[in-house]
């Protein structure tokens, strides 16, 4: 009988949770640590293990999916890296910074740990359904070895190269496309919604035809019925993101002329007491709230 592939995963938010749940629904044996008291019931009902940091790190692969630089940074300190499995490889499924992606990869090399920066797309039904997408970056055979993980927790994974930061931009790129997308759909409901055409309706005839892409058919809705909660994914990431859009963007001597009033935007639901803890797509009540 072959024996399983134990895996960590470190980080259980939403993200984290659906991500060992998949873990173990597609046959692998599965260590759970996160940083702080949470309750995983179901996660060990299904036969995750709980572990502390160091036992986390002994599996040939461990997944981590933190919140923020700040999180992984402290996580993955090099006394804390010291004590991982010889040659075993972190796959870094969180969205960072390109400078702090850049800092973990030589800071694991240094320790002779292999280094993937594989953000996801893709919200946490979509891991739970197997349609999840994952952008990896990192030393070649280090990405061919992880294969055997993201051929079974998402529908594609693609190589973008050796350079970390590769994957950390087509992630960055990606979300920032979805943030336009958002505020579109947040204007132009707004727009027919004013003019008293059923906001339903709008969205119906958009994502009919002319724009049938995920955002439309997924977020169109929500914001048409305010629906907001429980978030997928947050303001305050989604503030994140955009932030970190600007900061690669400067990276690159790169101006994005929209970015500032994005920021804004979420800076101002971020702000709001009533905006703050719900689904990112809430920044349109930004603008259905605003008159001439």
């Amino acid at each position: 009988m072959t024996q399983k592939l134990r895996v960590s995963l470190l980080g259980l938010g939403s993200m984290g949770t659906a991500m060992a749940s998949r873990l173990l629904t597609q046959g692998f044996d599965v260590d759970v640590w996160n940083r702080s008291p949470k309750e995983i019931g179901e996660l060990l009902d299904q036969g995750a293990r709980l572990v502390d940091l160091e036992q986390a790190m002994q599996n040939d692969f461990f997944i981590s999916m933190l919140s923020n630089d700040a999180a992984a940074l402290e996580v993955f300190s090099a006394a804390a890296l010291a004590k991982a499995k010889p040659d075993a490889i972190h796959l870094n499924m969180s969205t960072l910074s390109t400078g702090a992606s850049k800092s973990l990869a030589a800071l694991h090399e240094s320790l002779g740990l292999g280094y993937v920066a594989a953000p996801v797309l893709g919200r946490p039904a979509a891991i739970l359904n197997g349609k999840l997408l994952i952008v990896a970056a990192g030393n070649k055979s280090s990405v061919e070895a992880a294969s055997v993980v993201f051929d079974k927790v998402s529908a594609q994974h693609w190589n973008v190269g050796e350079d970390h930061s590769k994957s950390i931009l087509v992630k960055l790129g990606v979300n920032y496309n979805l943030i336009h997308a958002l505020q579109a759909i947040g204007e132009s409901v707004a727009l027919v919604e004013s003019g008293g055409v059923d906001p339903n309706t709008f969205v119906e005839i958009i994502t009919h035809t002319a724009f049938t892409g995920a955002a439309y058919t997924g977020y169109g809705p929500m914001i048409v019925n305010r629906n907001y909660t429980p978030p997928g994914f947050s303001v305050a990431l989604g503030l994140k993101d955009v932030k970190l859009v600007e900061d690669a963007a400067a990276e690159l001597d790169l101006y994005l002329p929209v970015a500032g009033v994005l920021r804004g935007l979420f800076e101002t639901a971020l702000a709001d007491a009533e905006l703050k803890d719900l689904d990112w797509s809430a920044i349109a009540e930004l603008t259905r709230q605003r008159k001439i």
